[in-house]
């Protein structure tokens, strides 16, 4: 198969944000080191993170200048050494480092296979939105039918699959979202929908839980609405599962948790779910692939933009614009 040397690609330039994401033309293509394969990258998933790395705020990240986008689908054009599978042709999904871009390096381990049928812009979330939010709903949130869970942000693309689980796994579900956004949460089956910028959010909460605070609240949102998340959590009891700081840091501490908010917090990152607990990742996977067997997680329907226009997607992720999974086409 004829690889190019050179392709087009995003380049983060600076710290001060995706305003200085920049379009070039002669990038050079990576090359499949052992045990990885390349794609061509039909499609790549727009995160929260490529804005926190954009701006230097995700711990570890990339220092600039680099090619942007960690997550993408497309087919494995070739294999590097020691590669059982995927073979070239295959199509699929993974995470790694520079999907803003026409090709992309995957570790052949973690390349997921497209189910079949299935775009691949219809399977961006797959590798990163819907794991997190069946580890967050499930294996680490242990949500059981009858429970109530509170879940923030759930407009946003990881929010709008935990919502879908939640309620198939036998919960009410109260969501928080912007008004502009009601209608769209409310069509996954969310049993209540409230205002995520309400003051009074915690006491909507409480008047829908007859005063007692939901079972398990899947936190996102970061900033000054953390301690709402605390609050609306029954003591004791209560599960708080903290995926995402997209409002910014927020304080937690031993006297708070034993004086103020008696609950139990649960950190969630997947890569390092992944690293540290492989098993309970196998896990996740395994029913995630129940789930899609059983159409209870279906085709995705991101809102798409070209290369070009990352920037302006990013831009408008941050300032809470949009709405479920976004994709960059390159």
């Amino acid at each position: 198969m004829n690889i190019p040397t050179t392709m087009r690609a995003l380049r983060q330039t600076s710290l001060r944000g995706p305003q200085d994401m920049r379009l070039v033309t002669e990038a050079p293509v990576p090359r499949p080191g052992p045990g990885e394969v390349l794609i061509r990258v039909a499609a790549a998933g727009i995160n929260f993170a490529d804005v926190s790395k954009a701006h230097g705020l995700f711990r570890g990240g990339p220092r600039p200048p680099y090619v942007a986008g960690f997550e993408a689908a497309g087919e494995v054009v070739a294999v590097g050494a020691g590669v059982d599978g995927p073979g070239v042709g295959a199509l699929v999904t993974g995470v790694g480092e520079g999907a803003f871009a026409e090709y992309m390096v995957l570790a052949a381990a973690a390349a997921m296979p497209v189910p079949a049928g299935w775009t691949a812009e219809q399977v961006l979330g797959m590798a990163v939105s819907w794991p997190t939010a069946l580890a967050a709903v499930k294996f680490l949130g242990r949500v059981a039918a009858g429970e109530t869970v509170l879940i923030q942000a759930a407009a946003g693309g990881t929010g709008q699959v935990a919502v879908r689980l939640a309620k198939h796994y036998g919960a009410t579900v109260i969501a928080a979202a912007s008004p502009g956004k009601h209608e769209t949460v409310r069509a996954l089956g969310a049993d209540h929908v409230l205002d995520s910028r309400a003051e009074d959010l915690v006491a909507q909460v409480m008047r829908l839980t007859g005063g007692v605070g939901v079972d398990l609240v899947l936190e996102s949102a970061g900033g000054a609405g953390f301690a709402g998340s605390l609050a609306a959590a029954r003591p004791v009891t209560g599960r708080v599962v903290v995926f995402g700081l997209a409002g910014g840091e927020a304080a937690l501490t031993n006297e708070g948790l034993v004086y103020e908010h008696q609950v139990q917090v649960i950190g969630l990152n997947i890569g390092v779910l992944i690293g540290a607990a492989p098993g309970l990742f196998g896990a996740v996977i395994g029913e995630l692939g129940v789930l899609i067997g059983a159409g209870v997680l279906q085709p995705g329907r991101p809102a798409v933009y070209d290369l070009a226009d990352g920037p302006k997607a990013l831009a408008e992720l941050a300032d809470r614009a949009t709405v479920g999974k976004l994709a960059l086409r390159p």
